[in-house]
């Protein structure tokens, strides 16, 4: 940005002081070439008025120049005149062309684009005739071919220069706009990036809080499916103690309601470990199931029943866990509410997805109808399809009153690494 003002700066002193200091420099060669060249006094006398009559010039163009300039008319007056009288002092002595090569330098800042060749060839002319070697007008017919040749030479060369002049000027002209349009989209861009920096850090907490509150419904699903089933059927074995009067059978619930708090205290140091039930720390999910199954049927007092088809193969641990807790709410659901007598349980294992199927004969539901809240805090059908959408899987439901119930999930098969 420096070095382009700096060079600005000393073009515009060269258009303001130029003038003179070419002019000058003519005076001294045409009054130390007046002898050689016969300057007659009339021609001395004339020379003399149209230098006054320059300075002049010069001296009202400092006081009105714009700057830049905008090719007012002043500055083609300006341009003009001073065409006019350097042609008029090479008239009188050739070497006052010093002076009017001047043309050449500034016809593009005073003239507007339509008459800058017009300048440049009037220019030509005055140039061409003082170097035709007789000064104006050419005295011979050889001087006029030399003045022939010599401006065509200077047309010529005007032209190519100011063509080369109006590329580069356009050549600048498209390097500003293509800087101007580039800092413009660089402050867009920077723009976008504060905005887009902005949206990520919003994004992250969005998800870091969607994140907590899906491991909170997943721990509340986990101590659903563990503590608060095992503490339903501890109770439920203890209120069989209390109605019964025969002290063997009321040996056996006490046994059981043992058994289901020591099953529930293990699930809840496990959960507390890495929430993996612990039916599958041995087994796997088939054995688990199977295992689950029965020990659901020894306490509802439901017969139940468990399938696998398909091939079984290792599954990652947290498929397993879905599907057995699923399982596990959906045989507490048939003995809670079903009054079921009796249910089963397939395991299907279909190439790229694994399916779960549980089904009782109990009295059924509308899974269309609402279900109002019954203030026991339990999760049903809304957290097993929970469970399952956390691992791209489905629940269907399906039941009529009267009919059972058949529960349905559908996962895809995620093999143990």
């Amino acid at each position: 940005m420096g070095t382009a003002g700096d060079s600005t700066t000393v073009e515009q002193r060269f258009y303001r002081y130029g003038p003179y200091t070419l002019l000058g420099l003519a005076v001294l060669m045409a009054a130390l070439s007046s002898g050689l060249i016969g300057m007659s006094a009339a021609d001395k006398y004339t020379a003399g008025i149209l230098t006054g009559a320059a300075c002049g010039l010069q001296l009202w163009w400092g006081r009105v120049r714009p700057a830049p300039n905008p090719h007012t008319p002043a500055a083609v007056v300006y341009y003009v005149l001073r065409t006019a009288i350097g042609f008029a002092l090479c008239w009188c002595n050739p070497f006052f062309s010093i002076y009017a090569i001047i043309g050449y330098f500034d016809v593009a800042e005073l003239l507007p684009k339509r008459f800058v060749r017009a300048g440049m060839l009037c220019t030509a002319v005055t140039m061409a005739g003082s170097q035709s070697g007789s000064g104006m007008p050419p005295a011979s017919l050889a001087n006029w071919v030399a003045f022939g040749a010599l401006f065509v030479l200077h047309s010529s060369l005007a032209l190519l220069f100011g063509n080369i002049g109006a590329r580069e000027a356009e050549r600048t002209r498209r390097q500003t706009e293509t800087i101007s349009a580039l800092e413009l989209a660089n402050t867009r861009l920077e723009q976008a990036l504060s905005e887009n920096a902005a949206l990520h850090a919003q994004l992250l907490l969005q998800a870091r809080e969607a994140g907590v509150a899906d491991e909170r419904r997943r721990l509340a699903a986990e101590i659903h499916d563990t503590l608060a089933q095992g503490l339903t059927g501890i109770i439920a074995q203890l209120q069989a103690v209390t109605s019964t009067a025969d002290p063997a059978l009321a040996r056996e619930h006490l046994d059981r309601a043992a058994g289901l708090a020591r099953h529930s205290l293990g699930e809840a140091r496990r959960s507390v470990r890495n929430l993996v039930p612990a039916a599958l720390e041995h087994d796997d999910l088939p054995g688990a199931l199977k295992k689950t199954v029965a020990g659901w049927a020894e306490r509802s007092g439901v017969r139940a029943e468990f399938t696998v088809t398909g091939t079984v193969e290792p599954l990652h641990d947290e498929l397993g866990a879905t599907l057995l807790r699923i399982a596990e709410e959906a045989l507490a659901n048939a003995a809670r509410h079903a009054g079921a007598t009796r249910a089963g349980v397939t395991l299907s294992y279909m190439g790229d997805e694994i399916t779960l199927d549980v089904r009782d004969d109990g009295c059924g539901f509308d899974p269309a109808a609402p279900h109002p809240h019954n203030g026991t805090g339990g999760f049903g059908l809304g957290g097993m399809r929970a469970r399952a959408g956390r691992i791209a899987g489905t629940v269907e439901v399906e039941s009529e009153p009267g009919l059972g119930t058949a529960v349905s999930a559908r996962v895809p098969l995620v093999r143990r690494a």
